[in-house]
């Protein structure tokens, strides 16, 4: 398989350098220079890793082309571009239809989108693929695990939840600050705070058949601290916060694919 990458930023990097700690066959990964920095470091990673000076070259070589320019670059990189129609193509731009996509590239390739978390890179990560293509299942598999979706309307809600990894870091931050001033040190509170929610992290990924409510209460004693911080939470509208987030988000992203 000929893979090729229009774009070189955090998700093209985590994507190649974790295909390469894979055991997926690849005869070619294709790359564009645009960021050098980054293309030149993954060139220096494996030998089948091509640099192209043009993203016409990336196309004409490639089985599976994937799109990785920021969505206001997208329509100027990819009207000029001729896309095979026998190419599978990959929008990894999360705010651009795949309608206005086929518009940009080929009405008669099959385009899928996909949402690959940066830890794919070390093959912790899950996908979600709209529509789903076997092909692009199988290679995001050898990354972690892997979503294909029927609808729409069930991607752009995980997009909008996957939109929740800055608000995560943040109240590690916030939490960690907290010990700070208590005296604790900050190396010590990230390394407290990091290995307490990766625990939870894999109660949660091993708790076949319970939902998140039922863990929140096993782990919240009646009038205990966990429950105490819990309500407060709620009290204080934390909850109502995020949903009302989620809801700006979701509105932004039927103004972008409408615009």
């Amino acid at each position: 398989m000929k893979l090729g990458f229009i774009g070189t930023g955090t998700i093209t990097k985590a994507i190649v350098t974790g295909l390469i700690k894979s055991d997926y066959s690849f005869s070619s990964i294709y790359i564009s220079q645009r960021n050098k920095k980054v293309s030149s470091g993954l060139a220096n990673l494996h030998e089948k890793i091509k640099i192209c000076e043009k993203n016409q070259e990336i196309i004409n070589n490639s089985d599976i082309i994937f799109l990785a320019v920021l969505p206001e670059q997208a329509e100027a990189v990819l009207k000029p571009l001729h896309f095979h129609d026998t190419a599978q193509i990959v929008s990894l731009i999360a705010t651009v239809s795949l309608e206005r996509i086929s518009q940009w590239t080929s009405q008669g390739a099959k385009i899928s989108r996909a949402v690959p978390l940066p830890t794919v890179l070390d093959h912790h990560g899950i996908t979600t693929v709209y529509p789903p293509a076997e092909c692009v299942e199988e290679l995001f598999k050898h990354l972690g695990r892997v979503v294909p979706l029927q609808s729409i309307e069930a991607f752009d809600a995980l997009v909008v939840a996957s939109a929740t990894m800055g608000v995560y870091f943040d109240l590690l931050e916030t939490i960690a600050q907290w010990l700070v001033a208590k005296g604790v040190d900050y190396n010590s509170s990230q390394i407290y705070m990091s290995d307490l929610f990766y625990g939870l992290a894999v109660t949660s990924k091993n708790a076949k058949g319970k939902s998140f409510a039922t863990l929140r209460d096993e782990h919240s004693t009646p009038n205990g601290l966990n429950q105490q911080v819990c309500v407060e939470f709620r009290k204080k509208l934390g909850t109502a916060a995020l949903l009302s987030a989620f809801e700006s988000l979701e509105d932004r992203l039927i103004r972008m694919k409408s615009s």
